[in-house]
């Protein structure tokens, strides 16, 4: 059944038209158009018109990790700078491309781009693999002729978040780690070896200690309510799940992690680094400031830097500077509005934004390693003095067990 299409195509002149046509296709649609005369820009299903030409994989963003598209950036901008056609070269990375999720959106997209949709706009029907950063700096370097450019920025960006990311989750994983091990070992002693005690304790009689008896307190509750704590456990992590899934909890959760002591500093670093380094990468690509702006705060990763980000392009829409609004917010250091003024003064805001970007990288990764080697002794402290804490309560009517006999 032929559905209608919607198109903008650019006449012998170079004058850019808008118009729709029904066809079976959009490579149908693609080859009137040329009869026509025209060469096409983009094509489009009208919306609610037959079957949606967007195609969704579900759960492909769950599979493909942001160092495969980096990859593939880099591939894809090599193959170009080569002389390779955009379509050969997609044909190519379809084929070796590793990741099968990756290799299928990629395959789609040759396609797409085959039968004459833009670059920017068959990665865009993909918004799990491929976001808006990616987009939107694709289509400017399609705009500006320069996509080898563009793709090698993207994938140096892409490689810096990636590594970033990688050195957080591995000053996180000890700690998350430790944690697991000292709570499945205290609900195991709570359960299974307290209980030994008390009875023990119970054929000998007397008072117990004040820290022994809270101690089996604490246990007959577990043994007691277990299965209600499980699922009292349960309804708050999803509960919490949802909470932070609503813009209002985000932004509160995301605050609260900021003010977290010792963490709160790498949360903080770490977002102040994705913002100058996905701001600065998009306006060297050539992307419009105020577009620039709204891809940073929807990419940036912290709700509360994206709310700055936003009030500052509120701000430039009537005529502001970016960095005088930016000095208003407290999450940004006064060396990163100071820099950003030079940078606009200069007009190497470009060039700024990548320094303050270098220098948070090195900052957090400084900070991962003071953490990696404060983390592990005082874990250790921490997890021994819990079990060895439950040890003592239960040992310490011992010494007292000649009073507790009759």
């Amino acid at each position: 059944m032929p559905a209608t299409f919607v198109y903008k195509v650019r006449d012998r002149g170079g004058r850019l038209l808008e118009g729709s046509l029904e066809a079976d296709s959009t490579g149908l649609v693609a080859t009137k158009l040329r009869e026509m005369g025209y060469f096409p820009i983009t094509i489009e299903q009208k919306a609610g018109a037959g079957l949606s030409t967007e195609l969704h994989l579900p759960g492909l963003g769950r599979r493909v990790k942001q160092r495969d598209v980096a990859v593939f950036a880099r591939q894809f901008a090599t193959m170009i700078n080569a002389g390779l056609t955009m379509l050969r070269s997609l044909s190519i990375l379809a084929e070796q491309t590793a990741n099968p999720a990756l290799a299928k959106a990629v395959d789609i997209v040759r396609s797409d781009v085959e039968t004459g949709t833009s670059l920017s706009q068959a990665l865009g029907r993909h918004p799990k693999v491929f976001n808006r950063l990616f987009v939107s700096m694709v289509r400017a370097g399609e705009a500006g002729g320069v996509l080898d450019s563009v793709l090698q920025q993207l994938a140096t960006t892409l490689e810096k978040q990636s590594e970033l990311r990688s050195k957080i989750r591995s000053a996180m994983a000890y700690p998350v780690a430790v944690a697991f091990l000292v709570s499945a070992i205290v609900t195991a002693m709570l359960i299974f070896v307290v209980p030994m005690f008390k009875s023990m304790y119970k054929q000998v009689g007397g008072k117990l200690p004040v820290p022994t008896q809270a101690l089996i307190n604490v246990s007959n509750l577990f043994t007691n309510f277990f299965p209600v704590l499980v699922v009292l456990g349960v309804v708050v992590v999803v509960g919490g799940r949802r909470f932070v899934a609503r813009p209002a909890g985000r932004l509160q959760w995301d605050r609260l992690k900021l003010h977290v002591p010792i963490f709160g500093r790498l949360v903080h670093k770490t977002a102040i680094a994705r913002f100058a380094r996905t701001l600065a990468v998009l306006l060297k690509s050539g992307v419009p400031i105020l577009e620039s702006l709204e891809i940073t705060a929807d990419t940036v990763g912290n709700a509360v830097v994206s709310a700055a980000v936003k009030d500052v392009q509120s701000a430039v829409k009537t005529g502001e500077t970016v960095a005088r609004p930016l000095a208003s917010h407290a999450v940004f250091p006064p060396m990163v509005t100071q820099m950003m003024s030079v940078g606009e003064e200069t007009g190497a805001l470009d060039a700024m934004l990548d320094k303050i970007a270098d220098f948070y990288d090195q900052e957090v990764a400084s900070l991962v390693d003071a953490l990696t080697s404060l983390i592990e002794p005082l874990l250790i402290v921490v997890m021994g003095g819990v079990v060895g804490g439950m040890v003592v309560c239960l040992y310490l009517p011992m010494f007292n067990i000649i009073k507790l006999v009759k």
